[in-house]
């Protein structure tokens, strides 16, 4: 890998590929594989991540938002976009780049259809979202009279598939609980089935659901934070590999004689001769206050150095004291040690917040397979 001269995320695209092999080797081979790409493919680079997965050969992709499909399509991208939360102000947008909308009240449903009546579609293809327990959105069970009767001789849509989304697939102890979703989801896919007289395919596993409870599978799975090297567990985390790595640079060395301060608010006052380093990023790249004043460490030519004193907007400063290094050396911020979910955790949250809290400041670079 080459050696940083300034602050830049490095993202590994056989990472990416050794990831979504892992995960369609769980799955049966006719279930198809939906790669979450939003948020900048979690704070990656949402046209490359896409555009390998899709020669990959992946069945489809989701994004939040109808700006981040559009910017699929201009990218290249020709495979199904789900957009899971399409606000009604850009339906028309959605149309007019293919992308397929969740659906997920009574007041989507309705303002949709009116879209795709106006716009004379035929068969566009949409996807109905219930709520079967993480209560953020979705249709309820008791909807479903009010869905077939909606769509019931209208030509303009066609429901394509129905999800739902597990709540805490990832903790062993709420396995009753996820069990219950699956089973509710169950029944309403084929209440729903037979009040449409159609047979929509059906999707409800994310990443710790197609690792927990694969039995679950049914036409496709859905993989957001497992495709970028996490499966929010340690066992199967060592099958996987963290496709971003954060790397920066060292710009200035400093001696402190013992009570001197460093940062902002004397965040950290040297209780002896010390060396410190200062880095060339800050929160404004998404690595937070909440980091600095010794709660975590990052690497310096293979050794750890604590953060010290309050980050900064542009810079933090980390203790070298009993490291061997130099102005220019390379620092890694997370990658492979620490890892982003170790990092994270050290400020009580987790890998998805600090990957896609990156700042599209920071440069991107790839690794090609």
């Amino acid at each position: 890998m080459p050696k940083a001269t300034e602050t830049v995320l490095e993202i590994d695209l056989g990472a990416l590929e050794h990831n979504y092999r892992f995960l369609r080797s769980r799955l049966n081979p006719e279930t198809k594989f939906l790669g979450v790409v939003k948020a900048f493919a979690y704070g990656s680079d949402a046209d490359r991540v896409a555009l390998t997965l899709q020669t990959l050969g992946i069945d489809y992709f989701a994004v939040a938002y109808v700006k981040e499909g559009v910017a699929l399509r201009n990218a290249g991208i020709t495979r199904p976009i789900l957009v899971l939360h399409p606000q009604p102000c850009n339906f028309g947008e959605l149309i007019k780049h293919c992308l397929e909308p969740s659906l997920y009240s009574p007041r989507i449903l309705k303002t949709f259809l009116a879209v795709a009546v106006e716009s004379a579609q035929n068969s566009y293809p949409v996807h109905l979202k219930f709520n079967t327990g993480l209560n953020r959105l979705g249709f309820w069970e008791n909807d479903i009279d009010f869905i077939a009767e909606q769509l019931k001789g209208r030509k303009e849509i066609r429901v394509k598939s129905i999800f739902s989304h597990l709540a805490a697939s990832e903790d062993l102890a709420e396995r009753e609980f996820t069990l219950g979703q699956i089973a509710s989801f169950k029944k309403i896919a084929e209440e729903i089935e037979l009040k449409l007289d159609q047979k929509p395919f059906r999707h409800i596993l994310n990443t710790s659901g197609i690792l927990n409870y694969v039995e679950a599978q049914y036409d496709m799975v859905r993989s957001g934070i497992g495709l970028y090297g996490f499966g929010n567990n340690p066992k199967i985390d060592a099958h996987l590999r963290p496709m971003a790595t954060l790397k920066t640079v060292i710009s200035q060395i400093h001696r402190l004689e013992p009570g001197e301060s460093v940062g902002y608010n004397r965040g950290y006052t040297s209780v002896g001769y010390r060396t410190t380093a200062t880095l060339p990023l800050g929160h404004a790249d998404g690595i937070g206050r909440q980091y600095g004043n010794g709660n975590t460490y990052v690497t310096v030519n293979g050794k750890k150095a604590l953060i010290i004193g309050n980050v900064c907007m542009d810079m933090i400063m980390i203790d070298v004291t009993e490291i061997d290094c130099n102005e220019g050396d390379e620092v890694i911020i997370f990658g492979s040690d620490p890892t982003a979910s170790y990092f994270a955790s050290t400020a009580h949250t987790i890998s998805y917040e600090l990957l896609t809290g990156i700042s599209q400041r920071v440069k991107r670079i790839f690794i090609d397979r």
